[in-house]
C-alpha cells in the first residue's frame, strides 16, 4: 500500500468528524476528510453545547464556540389563543462559573455556524473538507484500509491506514464495518423543526416562545445567526401528516400563523426537517482499523441535548489514542479502550434521554423543569477503564459511567478540574496560568503536587525518560511555598496562590501527590510517586 497519502480518512464533516480531524491534525497526523453532500449543511439542528464540550473546545483552542454561543433564553408559555404568558421558565438553570468549572451551564450555537468555525481551524493545517465525495466501500487488511470513493460519477481507490466514520445514522461506514445498529424508531411523536425568518408583532426576541403543548403546538426561539429576524421553530401535531407539512413552505407558514395569535410577516424559510425519535446504538465502536463516532454510532432523543455533545466527545477520546498508535508510540491495543470507555457512557446516556422523552410525552410538556445537572456531562467518567490507575481509590465501589459530578471526590477516570491564578515561577518567567491552559490534545500533563520543588525532583527525574513531545510536567506548589527562581526540568513550576488547585484536586499542602492528565482532559492516574507514574505510562506507551 502507498502510505505517502494521509494515514486517516474521516468520512463525514459534521461536528464529530471535524473534531476528529482537528484533534488528529493538532497531533501532527495528516487527515483526509470527505462529505457526500455537495455543499455544507445549513440549519441550527442540535444547538445545545454543554459544559464538558465547552471544555473540550477550550483544549482544542477553539474559543469561538464559547465566545459566540448564547445562553438559552427563558421560555414563555402562553394562555391558549392569546399573547398572555402564564409561565416563564428556564430550560437550563443559570450556573455561575467557579475556579474548577469555568464553563458553567450551556450555550446555544447552531451547527451551521459551529461547522464553519471548525472548518476554519482545519484550514490552518492546510486541510479542507472535500465536499461531494462519497464513501462507497471499505476493505481492511492487516496493513491498512482500501476505500472506494465516488465524486462526480468518478470512482477513486484510496489506500489509507485508518477510517473514521462520522457519516451519521444513515451512513455507509458503519455498514461497511459490519456493526449492528439496534434500537427503535418511535412513531408516537413527530415534529417539524427548522429555521425561519419572520417578524411577529409583540414577540420579544429576548425569550423563547411556546404555544400549545408538546403533542400539538409550536415554538419559536430567536437566533441572530440566521438574521435579525431569525427564529428556530418547531411544530408538532399528531393529527397532521407532518411529512407532507415539512415539504410545504405554505403549510408551515399556515400552521405557525394559526398557532400564534399575532400579526406575522414571513420573510424566508431557511431550512426545515422532519424529526421523530430514533433511539439506536452500535454493538461496538470499532472493527479492525475502522471506527465510528457520533450519529454513526448512536442516535438519541434530542430531549437532553446530548447527541452532538456525545459525538464530539467520542471523537476527542479516539483522536489522541489513534495519534499515539500512528506515531508508533503506543500499541494498537490502546485503540480497544475507545470502545470500552465510550460504550458504557452512551448506553447509560440513551437510557437517560429516553426517560426524559417518555416523561415529556406523559406530561405533554416539553419545558417542565430545568434540565438535571447530569446533562452538563461533567460527571462522565471512565473509572472502570483498563488504562487508568488510581492508588488512592477504594475498590469495589459502584461506577456510573454517565454520572453526576461530585466535587468532593476525584478519581482516576474523572474529568480534570481547572484552577486559575497559578503563578508561574522559575526560568526567569513570572506569569499567571490556569491548569486548563496547560492541557492540550497532543500530550499528557503530569501534575506534581509537592510541598517544595525538592520533593518533586525524583518524579521529575523519572519523567525525563519520556518523549517531551507527548509528556509535559508541572510542579504545583502550595501558597505557603517560598517563591524563588528555581532551575527545574519541569515545563512549569506553579505556585497555587489562592489554593484553587489544591482544593479542586483534594490535595493537602503537606503531601506529595501526582496526577497524570490525559490529552482529552481526563485524569489518567492519581499516584503517590515515581513508581505509579511509570506503571501508568506502561499502559499507554510502547517500551515505557
Amino acid at each position: 500500500m502507498n502510505f505517502t497519502r494521509p494515514p486517516v480518512l474521516v468520512v463525514g464533516a459534521g461536528p464529530a468528524g471535524l473534531v476528529a480531524a482537528l484533534t488528529l491534525l493538532q497531533n501532527d497526523i495528516p487527515v483526509r476528510i470527505i462529505d457526500k453532500d455537495p455543499n455544507p449543511r445549513i440549519g441550527q439542528r442540535g444547538p445545545g453545547i454543554w459544559s464538558r464540550s465547552l471544555e473540550l473546545f477550550n483544549f482544542l483552542n477553539v474559543p469561538e464556540v464559547n465566545d459566540l454561543g448564547k445562553p438559552a433564553p427563558a421560555i414563555r408559555s402562553y394562555k391558549p389563543g392569546t399573547l398572555e404568558y402564564v409561565t416563564e421558565s428556564l430550560l437550563v438553570s443559570h450556573v455561575d462559573p467557579t475556579p474548577a468549572i469555568p464553563f458553567a451551564g450551556a450555550k446555544l450555537l447552531g451547527q451551521q455556524l459551529l461547522d464553519v468555525i471548525l472548518r476554519r481551524h482545519l484550514e490552518r493545517f492546510s486541510c479542507s473538507v472535500e465536499m461531494g465525495t462519497e464513501l462507497i466501500s471499505v476493505k481492511q487488511s492487516d496493513e491498512g484500509v482500501t476505500a472506494v470513493l465516488a465524486k462526480n460519477g468518478t470512482l477513486e481507490t484510496f489506500d489509507t491506514k485508518w477510517v473514521i466514520g462520522a457519516d451519521g445514522a444513515k451512513g455507509v461506514t458503519r455498514k461497511q464495518l459490519g456493526l449492528t445498529f439496534l434500537g427503535e424508531t418511535r412513531n408516537d411523536i413527530q415534529v417539524v423543526i427548522g429555521d425561519i425568518r419572520l417578524k411577529a408583532a409583540g414577540l420579544d426576541r429576548a425569550y423563547w416562545h411556546r404555544f400549545g403543548h408538546f403533542k400539538r403546538g409550536a415554538s419559536l426561539r430567536p437566533t441572530d445567526e440566521i438574521g435579525e429576524d431569525g427564529w428556530h421553530f418547531s411544530i408538532s401535531d399528531n393529527d397532521l401528516d407532518l411529512t407532507k407539512v415539512a415539504e410545504s413552505e405554505e403549510k408551515i407558514f399556515e400552521i405557525i400563523t394559526s398557532s400564534i395569535p399575532t400579526e406575522i410577516t414571513f420573510n424566508k424559510l431557511v431550512w426545515v426537517s422532519e424529526w421523530r425519535p430514533n433511539i439506536r446504538m452500535v454493538n461496538k465502536f470499532s472493527e479492525g482499523r475502522g471506527f465510528v463516532v457520533g450519529d454513526a454510532a448512536h442516535v438519541h432523543s434530542p430531549t437532553g441535548g446530548q447527541g452532538l455533545n456525545s459525538g464530539i466527545q467520542d471523537a476527542f477520546n479516539l483522536g489522541w489514542k489513534l495519534a499515539l498508535v500512528e506515531k508508533g508510540l503506543a500499541n494498537k491495543s490502546l485503540l480497544e479502550t475507545y470502545n470500552s470507555e465510550r460504550l458504557p457512557v452512551i448506553s447509560e446516556m440513551l437510557e437517560r434521554t429516553t426517560t426524559i422523552l417518555n416523561q415529556t410525552l406523559e406530561t405533554n410538556k416539553l419545558f417542565t423543569a430545568p434540565r438535571a445537572p447530569i446533562l452538563s456531562m461533567l460527571g462522565i467518567n471512565c473509572r472502570f477503564s483498563s488504562i487508568v490507575l488510581d492508588e488512592f481509590a477504594i475498590p469495589g465501589k459502584p461506577i456510573n459511567a454517565y454520572g453526576v459530578l461530585d466535587e468532593g471526590n476525584l478519581e482516576a477516570g474523572d474529568r480534570a478540574p481547572d484552577a486559575p491564578n497559578m503563578l508561574q515561577v522559575g526560568s526567569g518567567k513570572s506569569d499567571m496560568k490556569t491548569l486548563f491552559g496547560l492541557y492540550r490534545p497532543w500530550y499528557h500533563t503530569v501534575l506534581v503536587f509537592a510541598p517544595s520543588h525538592a520533593d518533586a525532583t525524583p518524579i521529575l527525574s523519572a519523567l525525563e525518560a519520556y518523549d517531551t513531545s507527548v509528556v509535559r510536567s508541572a510542579v504545583v506548589l502550595p501558597s505557603s511555598a517560598s517563591v524563588m527562581s528555581v532551575a527545574s526540568p519541569a515545563n512549569f513550576v506553579l505556585v497555587d496562590q489562592e489554593s484553587h488547585a489544591y482544593s479542586a484536586y483534594l490535595v493537602e499542602a503537606s503531601h506529595t501527590k501526582v496526577f497524570v492528565i490525559r490529552p482529552d482532559g481526563v485524569v489518567g492516574a492519581i499516584v503517590h510517586g515515581t513508581e505509579g507514574v511509570e506503571k501508568y505510562f506502561s499502559k499507554i506507551f510502547l517500551d515505557a
